[in-house]
């Protein structure tokens, strides 16, 4: 390749986003050029491993242009003499007319620090989520006349608007995305359905070697050795933790469990109340947002997983959690919900069980048949870990990312 690449992502470095950092890593690995512009800082305090792998420099552009007026002044002077300039400011006055918002006015003036700052040896920009970043993109795309390419994911898709969803893809010179409900939606709406690919993140079997333990016999029978159910995901509406705590407080008085939640969020105080009313706070452990290493290690001391998706309010969704898949690899039985691209990874009955999103008895009569039959748990344990080794592989993801970027330019 004859140029380098700037992804362009929301925050970096965040542990929420692993599966970016490592498909970084990966295609640095395999001799890309990867530049990181980031959207904001970092606000986590820890980092996963892979970060400290990476190579790409990263390039923070002002999060609010009130707290860098002189840099965004200098910006806006040098990108007016652009060629694209015109272009890119009725693209965004027309974005801005249909959604007269903060959000917009910032993404313009990031673009125009990007196109003032970018390294001149980039020759194309690659935009994680179809949301920000992607605006941001475009607008820089306009400005330098350079290609742009988009990964899009959940929450960017199902809560933007359509007519800006068609104008990105549009715009770009193509998109992946990692579900085959995603696909079905971003194709319909782009000029032409091939622009848009499926390519499934899958899992990297080097950070999640598959455990050889057979699991554990516990069936909740036993006060002093209560069947361990984990969940990871952050706390936000469409995690649905509000129904978990709902199920687990509807056990029976008889069965010994104990609940552990990794991961950070807005809400995690709202349920830690919800948990203290429904009189099962002492048999929860919350344990916050954590790196890699210490997530594994909870997958290992578990008996199974649960994650209890559903639509948010505003429309978002998850994609295919990748906890899901980390899960599955580490042998755990899983119990989800039937919520966009969960059932392209779990066949009720077959690698783990699905429940209807929002209800609550069935989710947790499917908890309560995991924690008394261990038997079912091991059988539904091996099976997802073959699923996830079988047909959701890293290298095949990254090998079409490979591919589509290394002809970017």
């Amino acid at each position: 390749m004859a140029g380098a690449i700037a992804f362009l992502l929301k925050g970096y470095p965040r542990l929420s986003e692993t599966f970016i950092a490592n498909e970084i890593r990966a295609l640095e690995k395999r001799g890309l050029d990867i530049r990181i512009v980031s959207l904001r800082r970092p606000t986590d305090r820890e980092r996963h491993p892979v970060h400290a792998e990476i190579r790409a420099r990263v390039h923070y552009l002002p999060e609010y242009l009130y707290r860098a007026p002189f840099r965004v002044f200098a910006s806006w002077r040098r990108a007016r003499r652009r060629p694209g300039y015109r272009d890119c400011l009725r693209a965004w006055w027309r974005d801005v007319r249909r959604d007269p918002s903060p959000n917009r006015v910032r993404r313009f003036g990031q673009a125009l620090v990007l196109a003032a700052e970018i390294d001149d040896d980039v020759i194309h920009l690659h935009a994680h989520f179809l949301h920000t970043p992607a605006s941001v993109a475009r607008y820089t795309s306009l400005l330098l006349d350079l290609p742009w390419s988009c990964s899009a994911h959940a929450r960017d898709i199902w809560t933007t608007p359509e007519w800006e969803k068609r104008e990105k893809l549009a715009s770009c010179r193509w998109a992946v995305t990692c579900t085959a409900a995603n696909h079905r939606h971003l194709a319909a709406l782009a000029p032409d359905p091939a622009r848009v690919s499926l390519v499934y993140h899958g899992l990297d079997a080097a950070r999640f070697p598959a455990t050889v333990a057979d699991g554990s016999s516990r069936d909740g029978s036993d006060a002093g050795d209560p069947v361990r159910i984990l969940s990871v995901g952050r706390a936000v509406e469409k995690k649905g933790y509000d129904d978990l705590l709902a199920a687990l407080a509807r056990l029976p008085a008889d069965v010994h469990w104990r609940f552990e939640h990794v991961g950070g969020g807005p809400r995690l105080r709202r349920l830690k109340r919800l948990a203290a009313s429904l009189g099962i706070a002492e048999r929860i452990r919350w344990r916050g947002a954590l790196a890699g290493p210490a997530v594994l290690a909870s997958y290992a001391q578990a008996d199974m997983f649960v994650l209890s998706s559903r639509i948010a309010r505003d429309g978002d969704r998850d994609g295919l959690p990748n906890v899901l898949m980390e899960a599955q690899s580490q042998g755990l039985a899983c119990v989800s919900t039937r919520v966009s691209a969960i059932p392209e990874l779990l066949e009720d009955r077959s690698n783990g069980l699905l429940v209807d999103a929002g209800d609550v008895q069935a989710l947790a009569d499917a908890m309560l048949g995991l924690i008394r039959e261990p038997a079912q748990r091991h059988r539904l344990g091996a099976a997802g870990r073959a699923r996830v080794a079988h047909e959701f592989r890293f290298e095949d993801g990254i090998d079409r990312l490979q591919a589509r970027l290394a002809g970017a330019g």
